[in-house]
Order: C-alpha cells, then structure tokens, then sequence
C-alpha cells in the first residue's frame, strides 16, 4: 500500500505568500497533467499565482510532446503559475535550470569527486554526469484576456511545469537508466525536494523578469554538461557546443562557421550520448 506523502503547504505557502501576493498551494493525488490545468485556468481567466503539486500525472508532458508518467512518490511533479512581464523571455527555462540545479546541489563536486555533478542540457533538461537525464523543464505561457497574442511586452501567464526523478526508474527503451536524486541522497523524498527547491526558483524567475538572462551566464557555464563537446541537432547538423549567447540560444561551431540555434523544436545531444530525450 502506497504510504501518504507529506507535502507540508502551510509551509509552503508561508515562504511565498510575502513574495508573491495571492499565492495559494493545491495538491492533487492524480491528474492528466498539471501544465495542461494551469493552462487551462489561465484561458479561463484564473491567473492568480498558485502551485500545483501532482502526486501522479497520467498525461504528463515534456517539451516536443514527450510523455512523463510516474507513480507516486517516485518523482517531484509540480506546476508554478504566475504572472510574468520580462523584458526578454529569451533564456528563461535556463534560469529555472540554474536555480533548480543550484538549490538541489549547492556547491560542485571537487573535479574527481564520486559524487556527480547536476548540470544543464540546453535548453531545458537536469542531468547528472555521465548523460543521465534527471529532471525536465516544460514552460508555457498564456496572454491575459484582453490583450494582443503577440504582444509580447505586455504581462502574460507564465506555467513552469518541473519533473524530478526521486527515486530509481527503469529507462524503458534507454541503454543507460535515467539519473534520480537519491542517487544523491538516499534519505531525500519529493517533499524535501520541493521545499529547497521552491523559495529560490520564484526568487530567480522574478529577479529574471527585472534582470533577464545575462546576470546568469556565468552560473550556467558552470553546469552546462554541453560546452566544448561534439553535439548532434535533430536537424542534422553536428559540431562543437560552444556555450550559450546572451539570449540564451545556444552556440555550436560547425564546418560552416559559428552558428546560434534559438528554437525550442531542435533537439540537441552530444554526439555519443545514448537516445535520451
């Protein structure tokens, strides 16, 4: 029998209720996906900040439409709604990534160290060392009623949707198993998580809105697992990554010169990476 989890959202809610007004915490035990929902609300009008914790998704999705499912407990599945007016989306899911990775792992591993370092596969993906795939960013966004699609200086509805393996899972269909945190820490559960993880991430999306991406290159360099590796593009382009551009977009030298992919639909792996999403 499945033991309840704790989620404990009065604390939740206590660490960022003084940041972001309004802001309200719902646990769900099942849903299709909390992305969807959110979405869904913020068509309907409903664009207040809120949290959405899903014990168990059932049409969980990733970025390119790629199904995450998980049973309970086994990964930290969560939504953040809130509205956002940045003066450049660009590089947004790289900050969330830096933050994510940031707080689940504050301080490197000396070089040579067991312990695996959390890094960042452009433009949206956890992984640790060794191309294991920890966690997936899928960030959506809404306009609020009444104003243009394409305007986009105006507020819009941001949806940062995060999956987090916790526990071990079979890489059903992988060569190598996806990455989990208990890998890291064996005592760690989804709750804990969740707490380290939260505070800073709404600190970092709204420090993002004043300040954009540029502030975080640095930060990002030190986790990027891409840099100075052979990487192949689902458009059949191959080369060496070369970090990230001031927007975000991600640097690849190939025979025809320096090139900045900027679109979320190509697929980036490093050349001998085994099929990973």
């Amino acid at each position: 029998m499945t033991q309840p989890i704790h989620w404990n959202a009065e604390a939740l809610w206590e660490a960022i209720a003084p940041q972001l007004p309004g802001f309200t915490v719902e646990v769900l035990p099942t849903i299709g996906s909390s992305n969807t929902e959110l979405m869904r609300r913020a068509r309907d009008g409903l664009t207040e900040p809120v949290l959405l914790i899903a014990e168990q998704q059932t049409q969980g999705r990733g970025r390119l439409g790629r199904n995450w499912v998980s049973g309970v407990g086994d990964s930290l599945m969560f939504s953040l709604g809130l509205p956002l007016a940045p003066r450049d989306w660009s590089g947004l899911s790289l900050a969330v990534g830096v933050s994510v990775a940031e707080s689940l792992q504050p301080h490197l591993p000396v070089a040579g160290s067991a312990t695996p370092r959390i890094g960042i596969k452009w433009p949206n993906d956890l992984w640790l060392e060794g191309d294991r795939k920890l966690a997936g960013i899928l960030i959506e966004t809404a306009s609020f009623v009444g104003t243009q699609q394409h305007d986009m200086t105006a507020p819009r509805y941001v949806v940062i949707g995060i999956g987090i393996n916790v526990r071990p899972r079979p890489g059903d269909g992988m060569r190598t198993a996806p990455a989990c945190l208990q890998e890291l820490d064996a005592a760690l559960d989804a709750p804990t998580a969740l707490a380290c993880i939260l505070p800073n991430l709404v600190a970092e999306v709204q420090s993002f809105a004043r300040h954009g991406f540029v502030p975080l290159m640095q930060r990002f360099a030190q986790r990027d697992l891409l840099a100075g590796r052979e990487v192949s593009l689902s458009d059949g382009t191959s080369g060496i990554a070369q970090g990230v551009a001031a927007d975000g977009g991600f640097l690849v030298r190939t025979a025809a010169g320096l090139q900045a992919v900027t679109s979320s639909e190509i697929s980036v792996r490093p050349a001998s990476s085994p099929l990973q999403a």
